[in-house]
């Protein structure tokens, strides 16, 4: 598939005006490379203000029943239920930055079709358990991947400027670091950490696992090995980070699963991680690494292990802060104020 391009020429205009801004050059430190960043991507020196939507995939793991997650797979449902009501850190957040939410039943193992707040796309109840087998088929990585495609679409031609992908799953952080120790090298040693709290014991167990998996998917190529580790919320952030590059839309990197998704669009699509910002570096082990091989920095290190894209949308008031700095300052010329020697 085809990445939209990056508008050098504007990003070197934005470049030009912060050098005529009310202060010295780069005081706003990197404030001012994101807001020549955006006017790269926006095509224009000046870039408006952005338009958030949150993208939130829902998935069953399989892998779950191997004791690697502190929680029980029915929390996976359980929260999603709480999505469409409304009462997750990822509402309340969504609400402060002015953004809608979109839900995704990707692949929830419950049955949610009594809900009418969240979109049904189904691929299959839950993955198969990756320590056995393989997780996905090909052909369900790529249909999952579709249903995050149509998913950024929709929010696109409903006007949003910057897509919040997140995620919701119980044990995804067992998929997702599998697919960062495939795609970067890693051992899982260094990838794997406590997810949502489990003890050193469940960390070892999870680590074996992993390496295992790593291992059994390495003769494999392309989508498959993808499919054999991945998860179809994982599988959906991937599709949805593809169609952001594909539209020329900036997407946030949210945690270490969002990060997975991202290093899975880039394997399929090599330059789809320069239309990506990476929102923050999480509390879970190899996270860093992830970000490492997207080439991609946090804005900031809170300790987050929450997912939902809940760093991703607490981003989005530092990314306006930065654009309305670059639109709203005036310059030397117009505050009549004199340059430094």
């Amino acid at each position: 598939m085809t990445i939209a391009p990056i508008h050098e020429q504007a990003a070197a205009a934005a470049r030009a005006r912060q050098d005529r801004l009310t202060k010295p050059t780069g005081a706003l430190g990197r404030l001012e490379a994101i807001a020549c960043w955006f006017a790269g991507r926006q095509g224009v020196a000046i870039p408006a203000p952005l338009v958030p939507h949150c993208l939130l995939f829902a998935g069953d793991h399989g892998v779950a029943v191997e004791g690697v997650s502190a929680y029980p797979p029915a929390v996976t449902a359980e929260m999603v239920r709480n999505f469409a009501r409304g009462g997750a850190a990822i509402n309340v957040l969504a609400r402060a930055i002015g953004a809608e939410v979109t839900v995704v039943d990707v692949g929830v193992a419950a049955d949610l079709s009594d809900l009418t707040a969240i979109v049904h796309a189904k691929v299959r109840p839950g993955s198969r358990n990756l320590a056995r087998e393989a997780a996905l088929t090909p052909e369900e990585w790529e249909r999952a991947v579709a249903v995050g495609r149509r998913a950024a679409a929709a929010a696109i031609e409903r006007g949003a400027t910057l897509l919040l992908p997140g995620e919701m799953g119980i044990a995804n952080t067992t998929p997702a670091a599998a697919l960062i120790c495939h795609l970067t090298g890693a051992p899982a040693a260094k990838v794997v950490g406590y997810g949502t709290g489990v003890d050193e014991e469940a960390r070892g167990h999870k680590q074996a696992i992993v390496a295992a998996a790593v291992a059994r998917a390495a003769p494999l190529s392309g989508e498959a090995a993808l499919a054999a580790l991945g998860g179809l919320e994982i599988a959906a952030l991937a599709g949805a980070f593809l169609e952001a590059g594909a539209r020329g839309v900036p997407a946030v990197v949210d945690g270490f699963i969002a990060a997975a998704g991202a290093l899975a669009a880039r394997a399929v699509a090599p330059g789809v991680e320069e239309w990506l910002v990476a929102s923050h570096c999480s509390a879970e082990q190899g996270h860093r690494l992830a970000l490492e091989g997207l080439g991609l920095s946090p804005l900031f290190d809170l300790g987050l292990r929450l997912g939902e894209g809940s760093g991703a949308a607490l981003a989005v008031p530092l990314l306006q802060a930065a654009l309305a700095l670059h639109r709203e300052m005036a310059t030397f010329e117009e505050a009549g104020v004199s340059e430094g020697v």
